[in-house]
């Protein structure tokens, strides 16, 4: 248990570990991207637009986002309850640092799977 104590002690030290621990999941950085070009969207929409996430994962996620302050959560009272989700001002300026991430990837993505198809394992055993 003090290991964990120690882990948790570093995060709220470090503001690298203390963000990136928190906000450094595929889909954070999936919805971040939905919401950045789409706007306001409800969640259906957002899951929807990202097919592979679970329900559950995408609730958490959203409201991940919505502790940490990047996203905002608009409930209104119609029946059935609509809910919408946008990026707040600090969500935006995230999104723009994570941009640089998004636009490496998709210039370097054929190298990063050339180097992959390419990797061969070292034999098990081998000193590292």
């Amino acid at each position: 248990m003090a290991l964990h104590r120690q882990h948790s002690a570093l995060a709220e030290r470090c503001p690298i570990r203390d963000v990136v621990d928190r906000l450094g999941d595929r889909w954070t950085v999936l919805v971040l991207i939905e919401l950045s070009t789409g706007g306001t969207l409800r969640f259906t929409e957002l899951k929807r637009r990202i097919e592979d996430v679970s329900p559950r994962m995408l609730a958490q996620t959203l409201r991940q986002l919505e502790e940490n302050g990047l996203v905002v959560r608009t409930v209104f009272p119609t029946v059935p309850p609509r809910v919408d989700y946008a990026l707040t001002a600090l969500g935006h300026s995230f999104f723009e640092r994570v941009r640089g991430l998004i636009d490496w990837a998709e210039q370097h993505q054929q190298a990063v799977r050339a180097a992959r198809a390419a990797y061969v394992a070292p034999v098990a055993n081998a000193a590292l």
